[in-house]
């Protein structure tokens, strides 16, 4: 039977039948073995879980904190295994064995931390429209976010991903120059200091006839 027939037969939309639901472990109304010498029983919305006729843990009916945690003690003990709290609380097998493996790896107290909380999103409205405003005037992200306190790095995440225009790109200082500008000044350093216009750092010098025709020049130049 395909999904939307299932879906339809059962008079649930496709998109309930595919949501993932939390499953409840089901308490009994009264005792109930989960081994030979432990049980589990509701007492005026209180789950108790006895040793033979004493009762050793309890917690409210609605707690599921404490429920996993007390039954992946249970587990990590050896009193009981994975598959007796499956079939006395009706939990599926992988939410036992994800709870037992958060016992071991972090301790009890994972189980009562606080979940993390997001933080506000660093891009605002009112960030937003700054920023926008600047790179509309033709400013680079490195002087948006110096003009606006936002991270350069976030403002590059929401270019690529579309949240944002894309700014021009920074330019070094010398980039405006003649691209021949550098090579002509270092030539012409490097032929006061005897170097071959055409050799680049490291080089070695010119040869011998250059000097000659620069000495031969100069002393025609001052002859005359």
């Amino acid at each position: 039977m395909s999904h939307f027939r299932l879906a339809s037969a059962l008079q649930m939309s496709q998109t309930e039948l595919a949501m993932p639901q939390l499953q409840l472990p089901i308490f009994p109304s009264g005792s109930k073995n989960i081994t030979e010498g432990i049980a589990v029983e509701c007492r005026d919305k209180q789950v108790v879980y006895l040793c033979g006729l004493l009762p050793v843990f309890q917690h409210a009916e609605g707690d599921l904190q404490t429920f996993r945690l007390i039954t992946s003690q249970l587990i990590d003990m050896g009193v009981v295994r994975q598959v007796d709290i499956v079939d006395a609380f009706g939990v599926p097998l992988p939410t036992v064995k994800r709870y037992l493996k958060l016992l071991r790896d972090h301790g009890p107290k994972v189980f009562f931390r606080e979940p993390g909380r997001r933080s506000a999103s660093v891009l605002t409205d009112e960030a937003r429209q700054i920023v926008e405003r600047l790179i509309a005037e033709g400013k680079s992200v490195p002087e948006v976010a110096e003009a606006s306190g936002v991270k350069a790095n976030t403002l590059h995440k929401a270019i690529r991903a579309g949240r944002l225009p894309s700014a021009k790109k920074s330019l070094h200082p010398e980039s405006n120059t003649h691209p021949y500008a550098k090579r002509t000044q270092r030539n012409r350093q490097h032929s006061r200091n005897g170097v071959c216009g055409h050799a680049h750092r490291g080089a070695r010098s010119c040869p011998p006839w250059a000097y000659w025709h620069r000495l031969r020049s100069s002393s025609v130049r001052g002859k005359t």
